[in-house]
């Protein structure tokens, strides 16, 4: 296993990073990377041990309900790049045994190659939206036929593939990629058809990074984003060598979306369990919120937190219901439900802007003007900060002020915004989910207590 010194000393490996225009050789020297990077790097030291067979016991596959319970809740602490690795190499083990028809060395590869990531202990990034062009025409018929990363050579030893890949967390901080197609591809797309894994240090690859990491001098009006920032990046591929014991599919259009699909599902598990933990955490801002402001018995201002109360808990009862119904393959591991991950998941999205829309309508504009924390340490001005700034005899100005920050932060700042379009867009959009919730929801079922309701069976 990596201690967490290992992980930042093994940054430094040649990769090629850019940030806001320019090219950044030492991550470690730039806060953007560096927070994260050091997150990532106490997630390693937590999770370590000197035992000479140790391995991370949260990146396995869990072989109980149990098992996948307790790790789901244990993630969530954690930092975001063994999520994404913990989600990747469930995406490849979850594609497998859908490859049975294909040529049996995927698997070998596929499996082969989690037994050496969980031996080298490293971090993998999931790589699969595409840059897409004109998204009206499909993958062959894109005036720039690198819109979707494709195979652009195949040699002996290996394929050559070129294109990019858009919103990939922690891509410049993981030890490698995993990329694969972003949909379903037809007959004349084999190119198209790649799933493999490369290096982030491979030549060709280059990440280009944007970030919600606070760019104010004083991060304490930043308390949620400062501690939670991580990069995304647009990943480069440009003709990029991938050796073939690296390559889990190669032209074989049937099963292109096998791993979108498979990915899908571990990724909509996963932003369902930070729903779950993010939705209790904004109602509790509100209830906070709204004694600090005076208004804790204020009866639309306890119906609003109601509202929010009843969501965290649909949430909630969504996760245990994925959880609690989850299917085994063959090879004994347990994956998520996919109607109740698809459709709490669909609901979280699409009721999350209503919740932050109470949060605020509950704090009240001083979630956006509230002085700053300096302000109470200028004799000038702390006296009229304290003065102006309490409202609840039970609630300091600065605890007050300080919550506000937090909510702005959390909800109306950089990372709030971050939040409003990854909430919708991680794992696929709104209409993914509803695709696969349409899928798997059992309409006969409804049908039939509709049709006995209506008397349409009688004789």
């Amino acid at each position: 296993m990596l201690t967490g010194q290992l992980y930042l000393d093994s940054l430094n490996d040649g990769r090629t990073t850019y940030l806001h225009g320019r090219r950044v050789d030492d991550l470690l020297a730039e806060p953007a990377f560096a927070v994260p990077a050091q997150a990532i790097a106490q997630g390693y030291d937590n999770c370590y041990s000197d035992a000479d067979d140790a391995v991370n016991p949260y990146i396995f596959a869990p072989r109980s309900i149990e098992e996948m319970r307790s790790r789901t809740d244990v993630l969530t602490g954690m930092d975001m790049a063994i999520s994404v690795t913990y989600q990747s190499l469930m995406t490849l083990l979850t594609a497998s045994p859908r490859l049975a028809g294909l040529d049996p060395v995927y698997r070998e590869r596929i499996q082969a190659y989690v037994d050496d990531a969980i031996a080298r202990d490293i971090r993998i990034a999931e790589c699969i939206t595409d840059a897409k062009g004109d998204r009206s025409l499909p993958p062959g018929k894109q005036r720039d036929p690198d819109s979707y990363v494709r195979v652009v050579e195949r040699r002996s030893d290996g394929v050559v593939i070129r294109g990019a890949k858009l919103h990939i967390t922690a891509a410049a901080l993981c030890h490698e990629h995993l990329v694969m197609p972003t949909k379903a591809m037809k007959p004349g797309e084999e190119d198209y058809a790649i799933v493999c894994a490369v290096p982030t240090n491979a030549p060709g690859v280059r990440t280009i990074n944007t970030t919600f990491h606070p760019a104010d001098d004083d991060n304490r009006h930043f308390p949620v984003s400062r501690l939670a920032s991580m990069p995304d990046a647009l990943v480069v591929y440009d003709d990029v060598f991938v050796p073939y014991d690296r390559v889990f599919l190669d032209g074989e259009v049937s099963m292109a979306a096998v791993f979108a699909h498979s990915l899908g599902l571990w990724e909509r598990l996963g932003g369902l369990t930070f729903m779950v933990r993010q939705a209790d955490e904004l109602v509790g801002f509100a209830q906070l919120i709204a004694e600090a402001n005076g208004l804790g018995g204020v009866s639309h201002i306890r119906e609003k937190i109601d509202e929010m109360s009843i969501h965290a808990t649909l949430l909630r009862a969504g996760l245990e219901a994925a959880i609690a119904n989850a299917r085994s393959t063959d090879e004994g591991f347990f994956y998520p439900d996919e109607l109740f991950t698809n459709a709490a998941k669909y609901q979280g999205a699409a009721q999350f802007g209503v919740m932050v829309r109470h949060l605020h309508d509950i704090g009240g504009g001083a979630i956006l003007t509230a002085p700053t924390i300096g302000d109470f340490e200028n004799a000038e001005t702390r006296g009229y900060v304290e003065k102006y700034m309490t409202a609840s005899g039970d609630v300091s100005a600065e605890d007050r002020i300080r919550l506000f920050h937090a909510i702005r932060d959390a909800t109306a700042d950089a990372y709030g915004g971050w939040h409003l379009v990854t909430n919708l867009q991680s794992g696929g959009g709104l209409y993914a989910q509803r695709i696969v919730t349409r899928k798997h929801f059992d309409m006969e079922r409804a049908k039939g207590y509709a049709r006995e309701a209506a008397g349409l069976d009688d004789e």
